[in-house]
């Protein structure tokens, strides 16, 4: 039937009026904030079906294929046995940043027998409009960004040819993307083979039309996956490095700031975070380091859960950033997931060894979730043939059900999976989520770092690529319960990316929040506050210098490296620690540069300091616009502290 009034029900059961107008924020009745779920409705069949049709007497088709649910506040229908077509949405649950996932089936007519399947978290804005195809958007992208779009698409290859949904890859008008983030509409089943090769036919038409910077490389590597017979690992160390040296071309300022709070009825605090005010606020780590820990087990057994934790992982992570700093070649993204992993498990079996010490059974046991962001300031060569202090490369990881989110000026994404039953029951393949969540253990957690030994530990590590401003969120369950962050995102993120609001009071006020809407936990939030969008100049190195530097790292080269076997000193620490005694500084090695290279430092120096004493405002103005890549380059080149007198370092 033809709907002839959009409404959208409230989905509170209680609400005496739930019916209220589509795009209303609250229900005017009860004051409950409306959800507006915009679902896409696979097969031919849906694409039929005319606008505004209310299929199921339920959902409202806005345009082709993209359903309103009015009434999401019911669970979507389930069939007891699950179709086959489903499974591949469920056993990929945790590429959920990426990929759709399967909300429920509706059948539009009685004589039609088969049943649409229906998709949540699909790439559709909150206003029901569908986020734009890669080659919509490729010319408008950065060089780095249409590199990041390409990498994301080849770490996708493996997990969905292994699911037999690889196809999903090639039809271009499946590939949207919101931001720096590639999502797919839906997957497609794959009925013949499928390679590398046609992956880089489907980069030809891209590629040909690529930024300056990156497309000779880019075509390089498309007419290697086009011509031979590439491995697919050959060409993800190709990418891997473009992209790298293609970002570290940026500027990178990172703000970071945390606090815990007991909240407004608990006794104890059990959190943990790093970094809070009354850390060192110049210690080595920062702001490269932030974590988010919610202690399970009471008194003097959370709490020292979580704090063993973030103490263990302070020194792990300090060692680790120390062992890439001596590198002399960039350290591969699999070896830095496996370092991190490694840590993880050592800091799980300290705190497992403590429960087996002290008998503790059932829930008594102390145990801790965990989400950690760990950026890694690894050097590289760029694009433009300079040497860059930091490639931009951030890691994530996550055990429970503490969040990470990425938020810009126009969207809040959530980047992490709960480690709780109902993901549990999906990535099984048993059960949908929305039905999962009917359980009523539903938000019980399935893991947590100390519950048991760290052999049957699932440790999730993501990598991200700094290449936008933006604010890394990182919370407990205080925060992030009942959707908080999704519905207020906005009122808290968005004075700090305009300058309005400093990182410190936008995590006393969204601890507020957590007290004011939650208030039945304790909460833990550490923001970061990444800027890379440069203010005033563009970084370059003139053709000579650029000369001297490639000539030193020539010589690094030649020393070779032992970064996995020295690594092995994470696993032989000993993390019986003191949590009141802070850890050993370890200091960075600098990069040698040959004396011809440094006298040419010492007179930028120099002059430098003469134009910061001697001249206005105006003469940096006149040197910068005269020679604006000299200028950047000579920045880049001065002691880290000097340079954050330069303009565009913040």
């Amino acid at each position: 039937m033809i709907s002839t009034q959009r409404i959208i029900y409230c989905i509170n059961p209680s609400c005496n009026n739930p019916i209220n107008p589509v795009g209303d924020s609250l229900c005017t009745s009860c004051q409950t904030p409306l959800v507006h779920r915009y679902l896409w409705a696979t097969g031919s069949f849906s694409a039929k079906i005319t606008p505004g049709t209310k299929v199921a007497d339920r959902y409202e088709v806005i345009t082709h294929q993209i359903w309103l649910d009015t009434q999401p506040g019911l669970p979507p229908d389930v069939p007891e046995e699950l179709p086959k077509e489903v499974i591949p949405y469920l056993r990929l649950y945790q590429e959920r940043s990426h990929l759709p996932q399967a909300y429920g089936f509706a059948r539009s007519f009685e004589q039609d027998e088969n049943d649409i399947l229906l998709l949540e978290n699909v790439p559709i804005d909150e206003t029901g409009h569908i986020y734009p195809t890669i080659t919509d958007a490729w010319e408008q992208a950065t060089a780095v960004r249409q590199v990041y779009w390409l990498w994301q698409i080849l770490q996708l290859w493996t997990p969905l040819s292994e699911m037999g949904v690889a196809h999903s890859l090639l039809v271009l008008d499946n590939l949207r993307v919101q931001g720096w983030c590639v999502q797919l509409l839906e997957l497609v089943e794959t009925f013949h083979e499928t390679s590398l090769q046609n992956l880089g036919q489907c980069w030809q038409p891209w590629v040909a039309s690529a930024k300056t910077p990156v497309a000779e490389k880019l075509k390089n590597i498309v007419q290697q996956m086009c011509e031979t017979q590439v491995e697919l690992e050959t060409i993800s160390t190709q990418l891997n490095e473009l992209l790298l040296s293609s970002v570290a071309e940026l500027p990178l300022s990172l703000k970071v700031a945390g606090a815990s709070d007991t909240g407004p009825v608990m006794v104890q605090n059990e959190d943990s975070c790093y970094p809070t005010a009354s850390n060192n606020l110049d210690h080595p780590i920062l702001p490269h380091l932030s974590i988010v820990c919610d202690g399970i087990g009471g008194h003097e057994g959370g709490e020292v859960a979580s704090q063993l934790a973030v103490q263990s992982l302070k020194l792990q992570i300090r060692a680790l950033l120390a062992e890439v700093a001596e590198q002399t070649e960039l350290v591969p993204p699999k070896l830095l997931q496996e370092q991190l992993e490694a840590s993880l498990r050592v800091v799980n079996n300290v705190i497992y060894a403590r429960n087996q010490e002290q008998k503790r059974q059932g829930r008594e046991r102390m145990a801790t979730t965990l989400v950690m962001a760990v950026q890694v300031p690894q050097r590289v060569q760029t694009t433009a043939g300079w040497r860059s202090e930091n490639a931009h490369e951030l890691y994530l990881v996550n055990v429970g059900d503490s969040r990470a989110y990425w938020i810009t000026r126009n969207y809040c994404q959530l980047l992490t999976v709960d480690d709780d039953v109902a993901t549990r029951e999906v990535r099984f393949a048993r059960s949908l989520y929305r039905k999962a969540l009917l359980r009523p253990d539903a938000t019980a957690l399935t893991q947590a770092l100390g519950t048991k030994d760290a052999e049957f530990l699932h440790i999730k590590i993501q990598r991200f690529i700094l290449e936008e401003d933006g604010i890394l969120l990182l919370c407990s369950d205080g925060l992030s319960d009942n959707n908080w962050v999704e519905q207020s995102w906005q009122d808290y993120a968005t004075p700090v990316l305009t300058r309005q609001l400093a990182v410190e009071d936008a995590v006393r006020d969204l601890i507020n929040l957590a007290n004011t809407k939650n208030g039945h936990d304790n909460t833990s939030v550490v923001l970061t506050y990444c800027r890379v969008s440069p203010e005033y100049l563009v970084p370059f190195t003139p053709t000579q210098q650029s000369l001297e530097i490639v000539e030193a790292e020539q010589q690094e080269q030649e020393e070779p490296t032992s970064f996995t076997e020295s690594s092995q000193a994470l696993l032989d620490l000993d993390l019986d620690l003191d949590l009141s005694e802070e850890p050993p500084v370890i200091r960075q090695t600098p990069i040698r540069v040959k004396k011809s290279s440094r006298d040419k430092q010492l007179v930028m120096l120099g002059g430098f300091l003469a134009l910061l004493v001697g001249g206005t405002s105006l003469g940096l103005f006149a040197w910068s616009q005269l020679n604006p890549l000299g200028f950047q380059q000579m920045c880049q080149q001065l002691p880290r502290r000097v340079q954050q007198l330069c303009p565009f370092e913040n």
